[in-house]
């Protein structure tokens, strides 16, 4: 029997170790504890004592005991007996009622039950118990000892949800991991797949799933979609993930066939009622809608002459009799003479306490559109009499789609830190909101997110979502142990590149408060001369406001004012030369090439300064990675290395492409040490991409960006 059970362990260890060579399991690999690490768990776990009378039941005792037979290296029994029988080594899922910790929380416990030692994982409910297994599993997935454990966890934020930007043919709109995960030809017969990503979602906290693009095809409120809506809603319901779907306000008009879509017309009313009562027939648990209205064409309560509340209302007023909510989008903005930065917060905050208890205004991290670097939403803690939502983008749409290494906690633990000083200084924006939404980078590739790395911000944003006092060392951290290795010599440095990845690239891209200098759609590449489309506010040159005589979008008093919106303390800050944080300087004003900084270094000096420290950072980042060949998998480590290669050749692209722009506006000559272009501006100018990285079919209608003496020989194909 020793020699079997000996022979099962090797044989499951193995599996694991091969599957997971591709990506596949995500964080969730279980690689066996190695013989240094054994100590610690050498006398845990003899059992699972566990009830299994639900499926959630059933899917956590199924983890723990997967997740503990592939680290451990043996079988682990699970038997369904009262806590009173445990025996020494057991691990007891029980549930309990009425404490603290809410729906969703969990308490893990070392404990003794007639002198035995046991662990004990608790919760109000079975999906509580669910995110305890995945929380004791990562302890001793990141080497934590076991042994005296008095743990308390639940979420911050009731509703952490990943919004799907996919389209019912497929497409995924800013995706770079191949076609959308849902196959609406096939649905709704359930694939394996869907089952493993609502397990992925769970161990992370994540429990909401909005299945499609915010630029609704009404046809997904059609009988014939709904039905298939509601057979994912089964495959995910034992893992706590409830679905949503994103609506196109004109439903009624396009799916209902009415003459209007006007919110305050009563068979309007009566068609949301009569269409979210069929849905909660079919979904009983279905979580609501998110709603993009009147933004980029979309349509919406301003063809009425009716406000973002009385839109949002009409739908909340529907959903309300059965728990269910409405995301409500606060990123709106139209072809005027105002600061595009300015107009969700003139759209929204005169309606604070207008919109109904459910329904949440979905607000982007900043003000512009998922940029790089922008300063926090001024949005945020100024509508006190409404629930805000933060909206953040997993997707990298404006960080080089799939190329290279950027982990995005950085960013969004800046957004959750900053203080927002509303109703006083000392207010972050994480304690002022009530809902975490990200824009998910998931799709049908094997690995899941295009690249091994992009799995990343998909962990942190729901680490986030769960914490977000959490530091984005600790998430990157426990993610490397998880999926790369726990061998200091692999950990440290990997977590190194990690969080100093996101900056590098804003000082390649965008450094000193510059937003938007991408290419025109795809925003993939640089474009700082862009100024041929008939929206403003699409084309860079809006941003940079760029001439002979300086550079940056002035949006002091003197300009479009866009700093009172902040609270007054923020205002002055930011409103202020010689305290404004020089990471926004060019955000908030215009000034000349040669104004001097507060170190006593020019403008003009400090940008190329930027540029180039971030163009040096992913190159130390590269060498740094051929280093981790003895801990990283074969073809795992050629992967990367291809897309650090290419990291480093874009990030020169965007260096001498932005240099060259800017010095044929300034006519200044670039400070010593720091090399000119390598090409003259209209090379850069020439260069256009048809489609982007992760798109899998690159094609290139001008040139291929090859650059010389740039990143080696190389070509970005």
């Amino acid at each position: 029997m020793r020699a079997f059970a000996l022979f099962f362990a090797l044989v499951f260890s193995l599996c694991v170790q091969a599957h997971a060579e591709d990506g596949y399991d995500l964080w969730l690999r279980y690689k066996p504890v190695t013989a240094n690490r054994v100590g610690p768990y050498r006398n845990h776990a003899a059992e699972i004592d566990a009830d299994c009378s639900t499926p959630t039941l059933r899917a956590t005792s199924s983890e723990l005991q997967r997740g503990l037979t592939g680290m451990l290296g043996r079988p682990i029994p699970l038997r369904s007996v009262p806590a009173t029988s445990a025996r020494s080594g057991a691990i007891v899922l029980a549930r309990t009622g009425g404490n603290a910790l809410g729906p969703e929380g969990y308490a893990i416990r070392s404990d003794r039950i007639h002198g035995n030692r046991i662990t004990v994982i608790s919760a109000n409910s079975d999906i509580g118990l669910l995110y305890g297994v995945f929380g004791y599993l990562r302890l001793i997935q990141t080497g934590q000892k076991v042994d005296a454990l008095n743990i308390h966890d639940a979420p911050k934020y009731t509703l952490r949800v990943l919004d799907h930007w996919d389209n019912l043919d497929r497409t995924v709109e800013r995706g770079y991991a191949g076609p959308s995960l849902w196959n609406w030809a096939t649905l709704p017969k359930i694939d394996q797949r869907y089952i493993d990503y609502a397990r992925a979602d769970a161990s992370i906290g994540i429990n909401g799933a909005v299945l499609n693009n915010v630029n609704a095809d009404p046809k997904i409120l059609s009988p014939e979609y709904l039905t298939k809506v509601a057979a994912l809603a089964s495959a995910f319901r034992p893992y706590g993930v409830r679905v949503y779907l994103s609506v196109r306000f004109s439903s009624p008009v396009e799916v209902g066939h009415l003459k209007t879509a006007d919110p305050m017309d009563p068979t309007v009313q009566a068609w949301w009622r009569s269409e979210v009562d069929q849905i909660y027939r079919l979904i009983p648990d279905f979580g609501g809608f998110v709603v993009k209205a009147n933004s980029e064409g979309e349509p919406g309560p301003w063809d009425y002459h009716r406000t973002q509340a009385d839109g949002a209302d009409v739908i909340a007023d529907a959903l309300a009799p059965h728990g269910g909510t409405v995301f409500w989008r606060a990123f709106v903005y139209s072809a005027t003479k105002e600061d595009r930065a300015k107009q969700a917060y003139d759209e929204f905050k005169p309606l604070d306490g207008h919109f109904r208890r459910n329904v949440i205004v979905q607000v982007k991290n900043g003000p512009i559109d998922f940029q790089p670097r922008e300063p926090f939403s001024p949005l945020f803690g100024q509508m006190p009499k409404t629930h805000v939502g933060l909206e953040v983008q997993l997707t990298r749409e404006y960080l080089g789609g799939d190329d290279g290494i950027v982990f995005l906690a950085p960013m969004w633990s800046e957004v959750l830190d900053s203080d927002t000083c509303s109703p006083r200084c000392g207010t972050p924006v994480k304690s002022t909101v009530t809902a975490m939404a990200g824009v998910a980078n998931i799709g049908s590739d094997r690995n899941w997110t295009g690249s091994q790395f992009n799995q990343a911000n998909w962990y942190a944003f729901g680490r986030l979502a769960w914490n977000p006092s959490l530091s984005p060392q600790q998430i990157a951290t426990e993610w490397t142990r998880m999926t790369w290795s726990s061998n200091p010599k692999a950990v440290q440095p990997i977590v190194a590149t990690m969080l100093n990845s996101r900056e590098s690239v804003v000082d390649y891209m965008t450094p000193l408060g510059l937003v938007h200098q991408f290419q025109n759609d795809h925003h993939y590449g640089p474009a700082p001369w862009s100024c041929n489309l008939s929206f403003p506010s699409w084309n860079p040159c809006y941003y940079n406001d760029a001439n002979s005589g300086g550079i940056g979008f002035d949006r002091t008093k003197r300009g479009s004012d866009a700093v009172d919106q902040y609270a007054p303390p923020i205002a002055r800050e930011f409103g202020t030369l010689r305290t404004v944080p020089s990471k926004y300087l060019l955000f908030f004003y215009h000034l000349p090439w040669t104004q001097r900084l507060p170190g006593g270094q020019s403008l003009w000096d400090s940008l190329i300064v930027h540029y180039d420290r971030g163009v040096a950072q992913v190159e130390a980042n590269r060498h740094q990675w051929s280093a981790l060949a003895p801990y990283v998998d074969r073809q795992h480590f050629a992967d990367v290395s291809k897309d650090l290669d290419r990291q480093v050749l874009e990030a020169w692209w965007w260096r001498d492409a932005s240099i060259a722009y800017w010095q044929s506006l300034s006519k200044l000559p670039l400070p010593p040490g720091h090399s000119s272009p390598a090409h003259p501006l209209s090379y850069y100018q020439s260069i256009h991409f048809d489609t982007v990285p992760g798109f899998k079919v690159p094609r290139i209608d001008a040139r291929t960006l090859c650059v010389a003496g740039r990143g080696g020989p190389k070509c970005a194909l």
